[in-house]
């Protein structure tokens, strides 16, 4: 593929003519999360009801075994979810390792799945993730490690996960792994596929708080 339909393409690197437009929404979406982040907390600080942020879209991608997951193949269960490419040389190795801590503290027989999407997915075969994930310990029964078109990924984690996926300007990558700009905050999905909490990984109590806040939807959805 030339390089003028890559372009087309989303989380590819936008040209040069609208990149201020693509960081603005960037920013944009940033500040939204930030927002979101904030209200959380006030509303937690007087209701023990998590708020219901926003409602996911149908979406169609592939785990790690090669089986297709789908918004209704993940109904009924407790979702938290982050955003992540293998190839990361940043933040993303912490956050899965966050994310394979929670795996063991979460209730082993609950209905809980947790759910990794890649920005990088022509890279990110669902081999490839399965690798990644053997390399946390990573239950497979448990833990999904989530890849396909970009459109899907794109409408998962930036229209229902509110969560940035964006590729990085070539001008301004620092390495050859220096690919995208992706959150690297957590969420949480109750079993309607609604979007109810965020989560900062880097929080003292974060661990606590994931695991409080799963048991509350799992008695009172």
């Amino acid at each position: 593929m030339d390089e003028a339909r890559e372009a087309t393409q989303p989380f590819d690197a936008p040209a040069r003519p609208v990149a201020w437009l693509l960081w603005g929404g960037v920013v944009l979406t940033a500040l939204t999360l930030m927002a979101v982040f904030v209200l959380t907390r006030r509303i937690h600080a007087r209701d023990e009801r998590l708020p219901v942020l926003s409602q996911l879209p149908d979406f169609a991608l592939t785990d790690q075994q090669g089986r297709p997951v789908t918004l209704a193949s993940l109904r009924g269960q407790v979702w938290i979810a982050d955003i992540i490419f293998t190839r990361c040389a940043g933040p993303c190795p912490q956050m899965t390792k966050r994310m394979s801590e929670l795996q063991a503290d979460l209730p082993g027989q609950a209905p809980v799945k947790l759910v990794t999407l890649t920005t990088d997915p022509a890279f990110d075969t669902p081999a490839v993730m399965k690798r990644y994930g053997e390399r946390f310990g990573a239950d497979f029964n448990r833990w999904l490690f989530l890849t396909g078109a970009k459109p899907e990924i794109q409408r998962l984690a930036v229209e229902g996960l509110k969560l940035v996926a964006v590729d990085k300007p070539a001008a301004e990558q620092t390495s050859p792994q220096d690919l995208f700009i992706h959150s690297t905050l957590f969420v949480i999905v109750d079993q309607q596929g609604r979007l109810r909490d965020v989560f900062d990984s880097t929080d003292p109590g974060f661990q606590k708080r994931v695991a409080r806040e799963v048991k509350q939807l799992l008695r009172n959805p």
